[in-house]
C-alpha cells in the first residue's frame, strides 16, 4: 500500500460516524468507538465483564439521547438492574427479558409433540423483532446468542438465523452487540466470521493474587485498530481498560539536561550527574544502598521544585520515608506540599497494564520530572511470565525517555560478595546509565562500593568509590586507586599502611 492510498484510507476511516463504547480508554483501542450501524461480537466466559461493558455501551447512548434497548434471553431483568445499580447507574432504560419463566419447569411444559426448537426459535425471534420494531433503538445488547444456538439445535439453521437478524438491523441504522458467552462445544468461529467486529475479553487466574483481565480486538472491518492485549479492571463504575502503550506513538521534542544529586562525588563519577530523558539502573546485592541514593535524586528534584512519584514495591511508605529521613533525606515536607508523591504498590494486586497506565499518568497528566521504581524485582513479580517483563519495560522507559523524564530503577542481585552476582533478568541493555553496587572486604570490615559502569548520554568515571552511610549522610569517598580486586569481594591493598589507617579514620 502507497503512502497516498494509506492517507486516502485514514481520511475514509476519520468520517466513519462512531458509536463510544462508554470506556474512554476503548475507545481509544477502537480509534474512536464502534463504527455506526453495524454487527459486533463480544466474547468472553462468564465473569469475564460482557454484561457489564454492554450496560455501559447502551449507558453512553443515553447520554448521547439515544434510543436502546437491552434484550436477555439468560439473565432476568431484575438481575441486570442489579448490576446497573452496583455501579451506580440510575438511567433506565428498555429491556425485554425474554428468559425462561417459571412456567418453563413444570411438568406440563416438558413434553410436546413438537421439538422445543421449532416452536421457541420462532416465537423468540418473533417477540425480539416486535420490542425492536417498538423502541426502534439506536443501540441493541443482544444476551446472549448461546441460547439461539441451543434453540437452533444445528449448525446451519443457526448461522441463518444470525443472518437474517444481521441483515434485519443494519436495515434499520442500528448498532448491535452479540453477547457470547462461549458455553457452546468447541470454539464457535461462525459468529467471528459473520459479524463486523470482535471484541473478546479474558479472565485468566494466577497462582497468587488477582486474576488477569484482558480485552482484545480480533477484527474491525474497514476501521483501524489498536492491536494486542490490553490490560483492564471491573471497578465499582465500570471497566477501566489499559491499553497497551506504544512508545512510538509518544514521541516529543524534550531538551536534555543534567539532574543533580546534590552530593557532589556521586556527580563527578557520573560525569555531571544523570540526564532528562534517559534512564538509570542501581544495580546490586540486598542493602547496598540502591534505594537510599534513589532517595536522593528525589529530594534534590523536589527541592528544585520538581515532582516526583515513587513507586515503592519492597516496602510500605512510611517504612520507606522513616528510613529515608534517618539518612538525612527528609521527603515527608515534600510529600505533604504534594512535590513528591510515593505509591505503595501490591504486586498480588496489580496487572502489568495498570501500573504501566499509573506510571504514564503520572508523565502526562502529573507532570512528573523523576520517576523511581523500586524495585524491578518487586515489578516481575506483577508479570505473568518473565518474557514478558523485557518487552513491556522496553515501551515504558522509551515512552518515559521521550517524554523528557529522569528515570531510576533499583535492581537486587542474588548474593552478597565477589564476582559471581546473578541478576534475576538481564535488563542492564535498557537502561541508559547503570550504577554498580558492591560489597568488599577490608581492615576486617564489609564496606561498599560504587562504580558507573555505563552512561549513553556523556562520559563518566571508570573509578570505583567507596560508598558508606553513617551519622545520618551519605558519602561517597574518592576513588579507590589502592585497591585491586574491588569487585570480587576481596581486594588486595596496593598502598602504604598509613594511607590505609587514615582512610580508615576519615570514614568514621
Amino acid at each position: 500500500m502507497t503512502g497516498s492510498q494509506r492517507k486516502d484510507r485514514k481520511a475514509r476511516e476519520d468520517t466513519l460516524r462512531r458509536h463510544s463504547s462508554g470506556i474512554g480508554a476503548l475507545d481509544d483501542i477502537l480509534h474512536g468507538g464502534f463504527p455506526a450501524g453495524n454487527f459486533y461480537l463480544l466474547e468472553g466466559e462468564p465473569g469475564t465483564g460482557k454484561t457489564t461493558l454492554a450496560l455501559q455501551f447502551l449507558q453512553s447512548g443515553l447520554r448521547a439521547g439515544e434510543q436502546v434497548l437491552y434484550i436477555t434471553l439468560s439473565e432476568s431483568k431484575h438481575e441486570l438492574e442489579m448490576v446497573a445499580a452496583s455501579h451506580g447507574w440510575a438511567e433506565e432504560f428498555p429491556i425485554l427479558d425474554m428468559a425462561p419463566l417459571e412456567e418453563a419447569v413444570s411438568n406440563e411444559a416438558q413434553y410436546t409433540v413438537f421439538h422445543p426448537s421449532e416452536v421457541e426459535l420462532a416465537d423468540t425471534i418473533t417477540e425480539l423483532l416486535k420490542k425492536v420494531e417498538e423502541v426502534k433503538p439506536v443501540r441493541c445488547v443482544i444476551d446472549s446468542v448461546s441460547e439461539l444456538r441451543m434453540l437452533a439445535r444445528d449448525g446451519l439453521r443457526y448461522r441463518r438465523q444470525i443472518l437474517a437478524l444481521k441483515r434485519y438491523f443494519a436495515g434499520r441504522d442500528c448498532t448491535v452487540l452479540l453477547l457470547d458467552d462461549r458455553t457452546g462445544i468447541g470454539h464457535d468461529l461462525q459468529l467471528q466470521s459473520i459479524a463486523h467486529g470482535v471484541v473478546t475479553l479474558e479472565n485468566l487466574p494466577r497462582d497468587f493474587g488477582v486474576s488477569r483481565r484482558r480485552v482484545i480486538v480480533r477484527k474491525m472491518r474497514g476501521a483501524r485498530f489498536r492491536e494486542g492485549y490490553h490490560d483492564f479492571n471491573i471497578l465499582t463504575g465500570g471497566i477501566e481498560v489499559y491499553p497497551r502503550l506504544i512508545a512510538s506513538e509518544h514521541k516529543a521534542d524534550v531538551p536534555r539536561t543534567a539532574v543533580p544529586s546534590g552530593l557532589a562525588e556521586l556527580d563527578d563519577l557520573l560525569g555531571g550527574g544523570i540526564d532528562t530523558g534517559t534512564s538509570t539502573l542501581l544495580m546490586g546485592p540486598a542493602g547496598c544502598g540502591k534505594s537510599t541514593l534513589a532517595m536522593r535524586y528525589v529530594l534534590t528534584a523536589a527541592e528544585r521544585g520538581d515532582f516526583a512519584v515513587i513507586y515503592a514495591f519492597d516496602e510500605t511508605r512510611e517504612v520507606l520515608l522513616d528510613r529515608s529521613k534517618g539518612l538525612g533525606i527528609d521527603l515527608r515536607p515534600h510529600v505533604e506540599t504534594g512535590k513528591v508523591r510515593v505509591e505503595q504498590i501490591d504486586p498480588a494486586e496489580l496487572s502489568p497494564g495498570e501500573f504501566v497506565q499509573r506510571v504514564r499518568h503520572a508523565a502526562e497528566v502529573d507532570n512528573a520530572k523523576v520517576v523511581v521504581i523500586d524495585s524491578l524485582n518487586g515489578l516481575m513479580l506483577s508479570m505473568p511470565a518473565e518474557k514478558l517483563l523485557t518487552i513491556q519495560l522496553h515501551e515504558l522507559i522509551t515512552f518515559l525517555n521521550q517524554k523528557g523524564l529522569a528515570t531510576l530503577l533499583t535492581l537486587a542481585q542474588q548474593g552478597l560478595m565477589g564476582t559471581n552476582m546473578v541478576a534475576p533478568v538481564d535488563v542492564s541493555y535498557l537502561a541508559d546509565s547503570v550504577i554498580l553496587f558492591r560489597y568488599f572486604e577490608a581492615l576486617g570490615e564489609v564496606r561498599q562500593a560504587i562504580s558507573a559502569v555505563k552512561k549513553r548520554s556523556g562520559a563518566h568515571e571508570r573509578t570505583i568509590r567507596e560508598l558508606s552511610f553513617s551519622g545520618g549522610t551519605i558519602r561517597v569517598g574518592e576513588p579507590l586507586i589502592e585497591f585491586d580486586g574491588v569487585l570480587t569481594g576481596v581486594p588486595k591493598y596496593r598502598g602504604a599502611a598509613a594511607t590505609l589507617e587514615q582512610r580508615a579514620k576519615s570514614r568514621d
